[in-house]
């Protein structure tokens, strides 16, 4: 601990956001960075606590004091080294991560937590910018292949370490980009693509193949992949979406949040799109039904496309500012309200409105009738009742962003004869293992839709059990 009285004498200072008028212009990441300077000031304010649970939040278990204070003695290298020994892709977590060890860290409790996601996306950009970040050629190999199904977080922290262990690992795309929902469904302003690209670069150099535009199950069906591979992950995500099913809901206009993400991305990266098939939120009136970060995604992109408006409904009450008795410190994910930089680039928030149906003419969406509700408990559960009168919210174009189900069964999973657990996802009987001798699951497809962070980890376990499994 080089300064322990750092976090005394120390303000909390964020890197903030790209001014709004710049940004909401293009896609470029909307983070700014602090200089070297300011940053090994914020790492120095890591109190090194007896107990720490930062460590105890985050999923990964990254061991925050000690990459901390490495950074405030100006060892970048040793930083990436402890940070990279139990997260693979510090560059994905250091952008995109909600951060629960902050949550957790001590100095929250005076709302100053360490900057921990800043610090960890800062030390993965030295170590590729100072060349830590080498390509590491497994010494030996077993001989034994793995096919694993899906790019995502979960899939190349899985492909990252088998490939280590020295297993011959395939990756397979259903699409035409390696990185799953890093890829083609976290905006650019939040995740720029160059730096999935980066890290596939290094994996590919390590000896990880990457096979794109081939969907398991209908390209290569799941008896020849079982036939032809001595193991299986399954990091497919949770790829069915929760959908909307009431009055109206055929009508133009009404789409899954992920249609127009994976659209815009697509256009970022100079793909075109057919005028018949283009989502365009360009002077209309958008309505983001669904309050998490996906719904925040499409209102940042419905901002960048000139929308007229964007408001974003919630069916759920509006969470406690700054503070939830319910969820205290150190809860690794408080239930507070939560805003974005997308929020704060121009949209109205309602909360407890329900959507009761889709308005149209024509056979294209011109409104949704809500209305007001509140939750009430009622033997010992919540429950719903409609108050107020129903009003109609102007829209011309509707986004669906209220989370995925479950992984797609039809296809690769039910070939397989995969069990499914009550969720709907593949069901797990020891970590990772699946129904189906050889045949492992990771990431949403086996936990739910969840956090980068958390399919990470759920990779990286995979992975152990696969070489469990394949060295048995």
């Amino acid at each position: 601990m080089g300064n322990p009285k750092a976090f005394l004498n120390i303000n909390r200072k964020e890197a903030g956001y790209r001014p709004v008028l710049d940004r909401i212009a293009d896609y470029g990441e909307v983070e700014q960075t602090l200089n070297t300077e300011d940053r090994m000031l914020q790492a120095s304010r890591c109190m090194d606590c007896g107990i720490p649970f930062c460590h105890w939040a985050c999923p990964l278990g990254n061991k925050m004091p000690e990459w901390q204070d490495a950074i405030y003695k100006g060892k970048w290298q040793e930083a990436y080294e402890i940070l990279f020994e139990t997260n693979n892709f510090p560059e994905f977590t250091g952008r995109i991560c909600p951060a629960p060890c902050e949550k957790s860290c001590v100095l929250a409790i005076s709302k100053e937590p360490v900057t921990i996601r800043e610090n960890e996306a800062a030390v993965a950009e030295r170590a590729f910018l100072e060349g830590f970040v080498k390509p590491r050629i497994p010494k030996k190999q077993t001989g034994k292949k793995v096919a694993v199904v899906g790019s995502g977080p979960a899939g190349l922290a899985a492909a990252d370490i088998l490939n280590q262990k020295g297993h011959m690992v395939t990756v397979f795309e259903k699409d035409e980009v390696i990185g799953g929902l890093l890829r083609l469904g976290i905006p650019d302003f939040k995740l720029n693509k160059g730096i999935v690209e980066r890290r596939v670069s290094v994996l590919r150099e390590e000896g990880v193949v990457f096979k794109v535009n081939m969907e398991i199950g209908k390209d290569i069906s799941a008896e020849k992949l079982l036939a032809d591979y001595d193991a299986i992950c399954l990091a497919v995500g949770a790829g069915k979406p929760r959908d909307l099913p009431i009055e109206g809901r055929e009508m133009r206009g009404i789409h899954f949040a992920l249609e127009l993400l994976q659209q815009q991305n697509r256009i970022v990266a100079g793909t075109a799109i057919a005028d018949d098939d283009l989502i365009s939120a360009k002077g209309k009136h958008v309505l983001v039904i669904g309050g998490g970060d996906t719904g925040s995604d499409c209102v940042g992109t419905s901002v960048r496309h000139k929308a007229e408006r964007v408001t974003q409904i919630e069916i759920l009450p509006k969470p406690p500012i700054g503070n939830n008795p319910e969820t205290p410190w150190p809860a690794s994910y408080p239930m507070v309200l939560k805003t974005s930089s997308s929020h704060e680039e121009g949209c109205e928030r309602r909360w407890s409105l329900a959507s009761k149906r889709f308005i149209g003419s024509n056979g294209k969406v011109t409104g949704v009738e809500v209305v007001e509700v509140e939750w009430v408990k009622e033997n010992g559960r919540m429950t719903m009742k409609e108050v107020g009168t129903p009003e109609i919210i102007k829209a011309d174009l509707v986004l669906l962003s209220m989370g995925f189900i479950s992984p797609v069964h039809e296809g690769l999973l039910n070939q397989l004869g995969i069990e499914y657990d009550i969720r709907g996802n593949v069901k797990t009987f020891s970590p990772n293992q699946s129904s189906v001798v050889k045949v492992f699951a990771a990431g949403d497809a086996a936990l739910g839709a969840s956090l980068v962070v958390r399919a990470i980890d759920s990779g990286r376990k995979a992975a152990k059990k696969i070489d469990e499994y394949l060295m048995m």
